[in-house]
């Protein structure tokens, strides 16, 4: 967490709240987060500088990463990693805790664990929540960031990936295809729990090999993922765990979920009952009468 969907919903946020808005200052707690500059280069210190005047040209996602698009050529990259999310309002600080201005969601406790916050030039703030404090953020020459990206996978809801360019993503492929379509290297975005549910919508064994798919499963499996990414997308994200979206509320993607976490309870095809398994050292949710191996 967060996934494909979460991050879309926090870039979709974005766009709406601080497109044309200029950084003006930066405060952290923990300086650590700041990747890019090294240390060795400037660091934190360094960050700073470089950010401060910068106007927020474009926001968009690549995997998992949030990026602004930023003028004088550069970027800042955000990836939320485990527990972090970001958010949008105002906060001042009071009794060495920063403390949103207007109540509402962003008063929830998981919106407070604020570890860098960024001024922008309208009085309004964005900030990183992230209790395990394991977040990246990098400010890079944009042109240093696009190969950076070469590495990864296509981009699941492109209009360009046609089933054509997944079916060949298959080939000398081996491996159990739960893991496979994880991989951020092979498809962009797909985390534990959109990868379990586009399993178990392409009846597909979360451990069966991706040599042994068939055509019609590898057909099933590329219409599953866009299926419930786009769901994912649509519902605002899931946050059964920490994400929230750029206002502090919860994604609503719990109540179309079909095996993720439903251990014990029955399918909502057949109403065997749901499994979980060890993939990875992950959690893989199967309904084994679906999804037979």
């Amino acid at each position: 967490m967060p996934e494909l969907p979460e991050v879309q919903t926090t870039v979709n946020g974005l766009q709406e709240k601080v497109l044309g808005r200029t950084f003006v200052d930066v405060w952290s707690d923990h300086k650590k987060v700041v990747k890019k500059p090294t240390p060795s280069a400037g660091g934190f210190d360094l960050f700073k500088k470089l950010l401060k005047n910068k106007k927020i040209i474009r926001v968009w996602r690549r995997a998992k990463n949030v990026v602004f698009e930023l003028s004088g050529g550069y970027s800042l990259l955000i990836h939320m990693k485990m527990t972090g999310h970001l958010l949008c309002g105002a906060w001042s600080m009071k009794h060495g805790t920063w403390v949103a201005k207007n109540a509402g969601p962003l008063d929830e406790k998981i919106n407070g664990y604020l570890h860098i916050i960024f001024f922008l030039n309208n009085s309004q703030m964005i900030a990183l929540s992230d209790v395990r404090k394991f977040a990246k953020i990098e400010l890079v020459l944009t042109k240093d960031l696009l190969a950076e990206f070469e590495g990864l996978g296509p981009e699941p809801l492109e209009k360009s990936f046609t089933f054509k360019n997944f079916e060949e993503l298959f080939v000398v492929k081996k491996g159990k295809v739960k893991e496979v379509i994880m991989r951020p290297q092979f498809i962009a975005g797909v985390g534990n729990i959109y990868a379990s549910e586009a399993l178990w919508w392409a009846k597909i064994h979360p451990a069966k090999d991706v040599s042994h798919l068939s055509l019609a499963e590898l057909k099933a499996l590329y219409v599953a993922i866009k299926k419930v990414l786009q769901l994912g997308i649509n519902f605002g994200g899931d946050s059964f765990s920490d994400y929230r979206n750029v206002n502090g509320e919860k994604g609503k993607f719990e109540g179309s979920k079909r095996v993720y976490q439903r251990k014990g309870e029955k399918c909502f095809k057949c109403k065997t009952l749901i499994k979980a398994l060890k993939i990875g050292q992950r959690n893989s949710f199967y309904c084994p009468k679906c999804q037979n191996l």
